[in-house]
């Protein structure tokens, strides 16, 4: 893993590497937080996508692949990712990188040529002709730095995003007024960089702020949980785990494993 610095630090979270890394199911579920993922596979030439309400079928995309903002989990097959490298953008962080809107990705995945042309491809035969795993985060940071609109986000975004996650329980009218915007520009300017209303981020989030404090460990109190994590009662924090993970807290506590927001699929 690498924490990148300079200009990526405001977009990026973290570049990841696995390598030999087999997991013992096929597929898992993969919970949202907000943010992008962008996926290099380079062990097999495409990355599957499984449609969650159908696991007989599956999208195939090209080796490189980029996870647009989500609001649901989706699924994905763990048995083709045995060499895996990615960035973990942070919430709206991906978008200076995108040639389009960031809410015209929501709960798509697409192959990362589809928006950066025959660049995409090239990067990757150059990580695969890479041994060396620092390289790889070099070849991969300048990859990022050349696609990088320095525009950078706009400011009222910006601050929102720092307020939501600063604050449980923000209210998005607050948040809209503190940043001196009417609420309708407020909101094109939030979907254009996040990908989504700030409403639904909002949720993303809560939803977020439980499953990382339940994933410490140890008896589980779901009442205590819900009102820590911003939610009125302990029956809405269980009907937003059922409409985001598709399973009930119950469930995710027995499947749980050290990646949280990775499921086993049974």
């Amino acid at each position: 893993m690498r924490r990148p610095g300079g200009a990526l630090a405001e977009h990026i979270q973290q570049l990841w590497f696995y390598d030999g890394y087999v997991k013992p199911h096929a597929r898992e579920r993969l919970l949202p937080d907000g943010s992008m993922e962008l996926v290099i596979n380079l062990s097999e030439d495409e990355t599957r996508v499984w449609n969650r309400r159908d696991l007989s079928r599956y999208d195939r995309l090209e080796g490189a692949a980029l996870i647009g903002p989500q609001s649901g989990y989706f699924v994905i097959d763990t048995a083709e990712q045995r060499t895996v490298m990615g960035v973990h953008f942070r919430p709206g962080g991906a978008f200076p990188f995108l040639p389009l809107p960031a809410d015209e990705l929501h709960g798509q995945h697409v192959s990362l040529s589809d928006l950066w042309g025959s660049f995409a491809r090239e990067v990757r035969e150059r990580l695969l002709a890479t041994e060396d795993v620092a390289a790889r985060f070099d070849l991969l940071e300048g990859a990022l730095m050349s696609q990088m609109n320095p525009m950078g986000r706009h400011p009222a975004v910006r601050f929102a995003l720092r307020e939501f996650d600063a604050k449980t329980g923000r209210r998005v009218a607050d948040v809209t007024e503190a940043a001196g915007l009417s609420a309708r520009r407020f909101i094109e300017l939030f979907r254009r960089e996040v990908g989504m209303p700030p409403k639904t981020y909002c949720r993303v989030r809560r939803f977020q702020r439980t499953v990382r404090r339940a994933a410490i460990g140890g008896p589980l109190d779901w009442r205590g949980e819900a009102l820590a994590s911003g939610y009125f009662d302990q029956a809405h924090l269980i009907h937003d785990f059922q409409a985001i993970a598709g399973i009930s807290p119950g469930t995710w506590a027995e499947l749980r494993t050290e990646h949280f927001n990775h499921v086993p699929l049974k």
